[in-house]
């Protein structure tokens, strides 16, 4: 194959030398093209090019054809660059494969929608900073009219964070439906104890709303505290929440707290990256999280609420954020 590509790259040269013609600037790109799709690296393109004009310049001084040699020898550090170059590209689709792999692996962990209820009217809304996503939210149904509502926040990103997402979806599918919130925690505690790399950080808020007698119970591992809205008032309490994230010490207990529901009450979760969102140069923070939320609470359906509430702080903060939002409101029902 070398001659031929001698020989054709000699004659295109003979024609272009003699006529120079447009024609001829093209088919060299076409043959460039080729060559490059060949693989053929750059010092041998180099060493065609020198062969053909030795050849059809066979009067050259020498000091001309030397220069070719130089030339040469500097081509193959281009080649090798080249090589690693192509071998970093194909590493990179590797990688852009098991990424787009792992975020489809997240989306199956996250349920389809809100669980549906006669009391409770809940809407969630989950959006990542990049590709994957850190925040994992989960829904369970604890019988007898029960809602089981999780919240957590894995601090990480990419795959490791979505190998923790799936590790703890399974142990909670395992754990008895009727334990409550801060046992729940202390079995899951237990779980990421023993199987997540101490580096890696997971909090979470688990709650249950039972509508036998509108209490929500909940207990909390480092996650940020959520809001109480009491309807009636129209006013924000912040919730009270104790423990440690989960996987510090297998010794870890949580403290379970109480609300009462009254129609028209709601909680809200969210992770930290929303009250961390960067609002002209400054965080969100607290205070003005209640204002925002109390701007849309009103709204007839939760998840137009957390919608409306997400957009808003999306506008705010110049359509750039840098941190997983994760907002869910469970809201009980007015009665009719």
């Amino acid at each position: 194959m070398k001659d031929m590509v001698i020989q054709q790259y000699q004659e295109l040269l003979t024609s272009y030398l003699q006529e120079k013609r447009e024609d001829q600037r093209y088919a060299a790109q076409q043959m460039s093209k080729w060559m490059m799709e060949q693989k053929i690296p750059p010092e041998e393109m180099v060493s065609y090019h020198a062969d053909a004009v030795k050849k059809e310049l066979p009067d050259l001084p020498p000091a001309v054809k030397d220069s070719f040699d130089l030339l040469i020898e500097m081509m193959i550090g281009y080649g090798i660059a080249l090589k690693e170059h192509e071998s970093l590209l194909s590493r990179q689709k590797e990688l852009e494969y098991e990424i787009e792999a792992a975020v489809e692996m997240q989306q199956t962990l996250l349920p389809d929608e809100p669980p549906k209820s006669q009391d409770l009217d809940i809407g969630v809304i989950s959006v990542p900073a990049h590709r994957m996503s850190g925040d994992y939210y989960n829904f369970v149904d604890h019988g007898c009219g029960s809602v089981g509502v999780a919240l957590s926040d894995i601090i990480g990103k990419g795959i490791p964070a979505a190998l923790c997402m799936s590790m703890i979806k399974y142990a909670m599918d395992q754990l008895d439906s009727p334990l409550g919130p801060s046992e729940i925690l202390r079995k899951l505690n237990t779980v990421v104890e023993r199987n997540v790399d101490p580096s890696m950080f997971i909090t979470m808020v688990y709650g249950v709303y039972d509508s036998a007698d509108h209490q929500f119970r909940y207990a909390a591992a480092g996650h940020e505290p959520g809001f109480f809205y009491k309807g009636g008032e129209e006013r924000f309490e912040d919730l009270t929440t104790r423990g440690l994230v989960l996987g510090v010490t297998k010794e870890a207990s949580y403290r379970e707290f109480s609300l009462s529901l009254e129609p028209g009450d709601a909680v809200i979760l969210f992770t930290d990256g929303v009250t961390e969102c960067r609002i002209d140069g400054q965080f969100l923070g607290r205070e003005r999280l209640k204002e925002l939320v109390g701007k849309h609470l009103h709204l007839p359906d939760a998840q137009q609420a957390v919608e409306a509430i997400y957009q808003e702080l999306y506008e705010l903060a110049h359509y750039d954020l840098k941190d997983d939002q994760t907002i869910l409101v469970i809201r009980r029902r007015e009665e009719s």
